[in-house]
């Protein structure tokens, strides 16, 4: 008799378990329906949705629940809001709990680099390419790393780096025309000329990079 009490009584912690689980708030959904609004030009509605997504978050924490997609998606958020003191703060936070998990040095990377920080934003990048070189958000850090290296002037070394970019994700017509840039002040105008094309395939009201090749035009003259 006791022993089938126990039994009865281990399948309703587990199932009243599986129950809370399933109805409590889930944090990603929100953040990931922020980008789809934000998307769509619907930034309040957005920010709404991030800021939901940071309070579960907190929530989590504070109910000694979290897990380390906790802290992933509670700097995801926050680095949409714009608030990149907290995406540190928070990153560091997780690192100390998982240091093993790359993500928070890709997102402390993107903080940094919002934040005028070169010499950390690339310092972050580096680390979480050596530790997650096949990740989906790469190409995001190899493209941080090519602006970082434009703006210092460093054009090869942005050559590489935005190559890299576009290689792992084609389709962002931004990288194309950063990387047209970078080719232009190179002096390599075939290749300047064709990443400003594959742009204005992907964005055919792109000014900049129809600019771009006016400009090509004339210097290649």
């Amino acid at each position: 008799m006791k022993r089938i009490l126990l039994t009865f009584s281990l399948f309703s912690f587990f199932a009243l378990s599986s129950v809370f689980t399933q109805n409590r708030p889930d944090a990603l959904a929100r953040y990931r329906n922020g980008r789809n609004l934000e998307s769509l030009n619907r930034l309040q509605e957005a920010t709404a949705n991030y800021n939901e997504a940071v309070s579960i978050c907190n929530d989590e924490i504070n109910q000694r629940i979290a897990t380390r997609d906790t802290y992933i998606v509670m700097t995801w958020a926050l680095q949409r809001l714009n608030k990149y003191d907290d995406v540190i703060s928070w990153a560091e936070r997780g690192l100390r709990l998982y240091p093993d998990d790359y993500r928070l040095n890709e997102i402390m990377g993107e903080a940094f680099f919002y934040k005028d920080d070169y010499e950390r934003s690339l310092e972050m990048m580096q680390s979480f390419i050596a530790g997650l070189p096949r990740n989906d958000r790469a190409s995001t850090a190899y493209f941080f790393m090519g602006e970082i290296f434009r703006i210092e002037g460093k054009f090869h070394r942005a050559d590489i780096a935005y190559s890299t970019a576009v290689r792992l994700e084609p389709n962002i017509a931004l990288w194309w025309y950063r990387l047209g840039l970078v080719l232009e002040s190179l002096k390599d105008y075939a290749s300047a000329r064709e990443a400003f094309n594959r742009a204005l395939r992907l964005e055919p009201n792109r000014k900049d990079a129809s600019e771009g090749l006016e400009r090509i035009k004339q210097l290649a003259l």
